[in-house]
């Protein structure tokens, strides 16, 4: 069995009569029926038809399949974004009265999503502390789905999915983690009975900070099912951003190895300056999450997101991002650039007030995304900012 890079390079199995090794991007729409009567074009690896570009597209599929090698998962779907993965993932499994269990720290869209689903389907949902054990303490016979991320964003707790495994019954309740955050390099969430894994492939995924898409991976006869609501809800990823993020894919061991060295760099810089009242990265030994990271990851890394908290308030907070030269005041994660943001003014906006002061993310709290640049680099533009 070939190894993680070497699936990210080859996994697509793309061969041509032209000898490229290359997927190719299809920018055609329709696809010639082989017999016209009875509307059969040629059967994909997946037993669907290709016809159309609503349904199927080759470059999206050649992606689908080196997801669902690294994730070590049957099948993947790939969507326009991670929200239309989630939201499609949502929109097939729930229905009236069911019961949703998630922690109440995720990214805050889908809590905002999943708020407007619960006012229209009746659906209830339950927000936890994110640990495994309130998980499963909120777990009954009424759950349909439990969905989470294997590292929260943005205070990086680490939920223990073995945990999960070890007291959920997951053939009754449908475990969706999503693995943006820690991605297949250190984690595979189906190994622990996760249904199904979601990625904003925008993040180390594409890793440039120069494409959007989404994924669910998971197992045949979920593909098949979760296939027909993206067909009819219109949300596969279009060919050229499949190809950008198939050639991201193909750096991504390497790429989140240099990510996680440099943030353990700038953690342990951070852990120590007077300016700082703490530092949340589970690759520090004074975290937490540290034991349980160890445990479930497969490699010593961490990740390349921390957050920490700068002494004083929000207007100090804000004076710092706007001392920073080389890092870039800007949302999202996982590329090439580091980037700092407020969670409270961004990805987080969406959690209740009482729920995000009970989860430490306050006015003062800084998220950033350490990029590829040289880590010292890093530091001595935090230094700048910091010591002003």
């Amino acid at each position: 069995m070939a190894k993680l890079s070497t699936d990210a390079i080859h996994g697509h199995e793309h061969k041509d009569f032209l000898g490229s090794h290359i997927p190719p991007i299809y920018l055609g729409v329709i696809y010639e029926y082989i017999d016209y009567e009875l509307g059969e074009a040629i059967l994909t690896d997946r037993g669907n038809y290709l016809r159309y570009g609503r349904e199927e597209n080759p470059t999206t599929r050649a992606l689908e399949r080196v997801v669902s090698k690294l994730e070590k998962t049957e099948d993947s779907l790939a969507f326009n974004s991670g929200m239309a993965a989630i939201s499609t993932l949502f929109l097939w499994r729930l229905k009236p009265g069911d019961k949703v269990v998630v922690p109440m720290e995720l990214y805050s869209s889908v809590f905002a999503l999943l708020n407007n689903i619960a006012s229209k389907l009746n659906v209830k949902v339950v927000k936890v502390w994110p640990s495994a054990e309130a998980i499963v303490e909120a777990v009954d016979n009424s759950t349909s789905l439990v969905f989470l991320e294997a590292m929260t964003n943005p205070t990086n707790k680490v939920i223990d999915i073995e945990y999960l495994q070890k007291h959920l019954d997951l053939d009754k309740v449908f475990l969706v983690v999503d693995n943006t955050f820690t991605t297949p390099v250190i984690l595979k969430p189906a190994r622990y009975g996760a249904k199904a894994v979601v990625h904003s492939m925008t993040k180390y995924f594409g890793g440039h900070n120069d494409v959007v898409g989404g994924v669910v991976a998971t197992s045949k006869n979920v593909s098949l099912t979760l296939w027909e609501w993206r067909r009819m809800l219109g949300g596969i990823l279009q060919p050229f951003e499949a190809y950008m993020v198939l050639r991201g894919l193909k750096t991504l061991e390497m790429r989140f190895e240099k990510h996680s060295r440099n943030a353990k760099a700038v953690a342990e810089y951070l852990a120590e300056h007077p300016k700082v009242e703490e530092v949340m990265y589970p690759g520090l030994e004074k975290s937490p999450y540290y034991s349980i990271a160890k445990r479930i990851f497969e490699k010593p890394l961490f990740g390349g997101v921390l957050s920490f908290r700068i002494k004083g308030g929000y207007q100090d907070a804000v004076a710092f991002l706007k001392r920073l030269k080389l890092i870039k005041r800007c949302p999202s994660l996982g590329g090439t650039e580091s980037m700092a943001v407020l969670p409270v003014k961004a990805g987080s906006q969406f959690i209740e007030p009482e729920h995000r002061k009970m989860l430490g993310i306050t006015e003062n709290l800084i998220r950033l995304s350490v990029g590829l640049e040289d880590a010292e680099d890093i530091i001595e533009d935090i230094s700048q900012a910091l010591n002003i």
